[in-house]
């Protein structure tokens, strides 16, 4: 298997890749159109990328198969654009969790004693302790969580730790679970705005979550209370945070941004930074996490190489336009399938899903076949009696 890495990447990753048996061709300043040319000359099976955007050109200039982004977030890779070329896209999730959570807690404590302030004026020569002394602590605070996925669920024992109480919101979080947890319920991220102290982010961006926190969120917020996040600018309303800030005292602290470089430098003008604490985009950013996310990649390349199936695919149809199922019972036989699909291509219908699964001792088996349309009487008939090693040709309606 051909792999071209397009992002700068651990050597035990690469390593990795190598042992896999994988021609590699690591190319870490690939970007935009030279991206596309490198997929285009080296036509790799796999593409790995960490903050490399991937384009309907690179996927269209090659044979890719499968796109794996080395980290948790996929919004910098055009995944409709590979669903409609039939290419996987991959994700290596939760990796990088407590990372995340190590960066959200270190921006907590610096809004809260105001250590970059602190830094820069000593630097400049001035010492202003009375300025500075000057800070609420974070002990029997309240900590809002928004979203509790992987990375929200490490805060929790961090929280307990500096004496926080927690209260949260996220789609999946029932009254029962947050019990058990030992956290606040709370219906909406507004309403866990108005309870809270401090506010993390940890939501993953997807057609949901966009947006989501705008005015109704920011105008939730208690005055002067601290927003922290680190999860992706995209989730919040940037132009609702910042009058926020400048109207009602909100103090944040920023790791993602909605207009950041595209490389790993370059110039920087986003006006928020001006306004709040800022940190250039690395919470995934420490060697532990960098060496988990290699170690995933690797396991998702081997995987797919091995087996054709791929670990943490995130663009597979949730659910197809299937009407019903033909399940044929049938012994393990050679032409047994072809036959059924001849009758099913016959009778135009689609095929939207197929399975066959093979009993012990490779004597008998079972096809689950999922059809767009149903078949009618005659058809499921004659598919019964295309094969004398059909056993029994059957439908289950949806």
């Amino acid at each position: 298997m051909r792999v071209l890495v397009a992002d700068k990447f651990e050597k035990s990753g690469l390593d990795g890749l190598a042992a896999a048996g994988c021609e590699v061709s690591y190319q870490p300043t690939a970007k935009d159109a030279a991206l596309a040319k490198a997929v285009q000359e080296f036509q790799p099976d796999a593409l790995v990328v960490r903050s490399a955007k991937v384009a309907e050109a690179a996927l269209a200039a090659g044979s890719l198969k499968l796109v794996v982004r080395a980290g948790a977030g996929y919004n910098t890779i055009d995944v409709a654009a590979a669903s409609r070329r039939g290419i996987y896209v991959s994700n290596c999730p939760g990796k990088n969790s407590i990372a995340v959570a190590e960066l959200a807690f270190g921006l907590i404590l610096a809004l809260d004693r105001r250590i970059a302030d602190n830094v820069a004026t000593l630097r400049q020569g001035q010492w202003n302790k009375g300025e500075y002394s000057k800070a609420r602590g974070v002990f029997g605070r309240t900590l809002g969580l928004i979203g509790l996925g992987q990375i929200g669920r490490e805060m929790l024992p961090r929280a307990k730790a500096f004496g926080l109480r927690v209260a949260a919101w996220s789609r999946s979080l029932t009254p029962e679970q947050a019990e058990e947890w030992g956290i606040e319920h709370k219906a909406s991220p507004a309403e866990v705005a108005a309870a809270s102290d401090i506010v993390s982010v940890h939501l993953a961006l997807n057609a949901h979550t966009r947006g989501l926190l705008g005015a109704a969120f920011f105008d939730a917020m208690k005055p002067g209370s601290y927003f922290i996040n680190t999860a992706r600018a995209e989730v919040i309303d940037q132009s609702a945070l910042q009058r926020a800030i400048e109207e009602r005292g909100i103090r944040a602290a920023l790791d993602v941004f909605a207009n950041e470089p595209a490389g790993s430098a370059g110039e920087f003008t986003d006006q928020i930074a001006q306004l709040a604490y800022g940190t250039h985009h690395i919470g995934a950013s420490t060697d532990q996490a960098q060496e988990a996310i290699a170690a995933e990649t690797v396991r998702i390349v081997r995987t797919f190489q091995e087996t054709g199936k791929v670990p943490n695919v995130v663009n597979l149809a949730r659910q197809t336009p299937a009407t019903c199922a033909l399940i044929v019972r049938h012994l393990d036989r050679p032409g047994v399938l072809a036959s059924v699909l001849d009758l099913i291509s016959g009778a135009r219908i689609n095929v939207q899903e197929m399975e066959n699964i093979v009993f012990e001792g490779a004597e008998a088996a079972v096809a689950r076949i999922h059809l767009e349309t149903e078949p009618g009487a005659a058809v499921l008939e004659q598919i019964g009696a295309s094969n004398p090693d059909i056993l029994e040709a059957s439908l289950i309606k949806f």
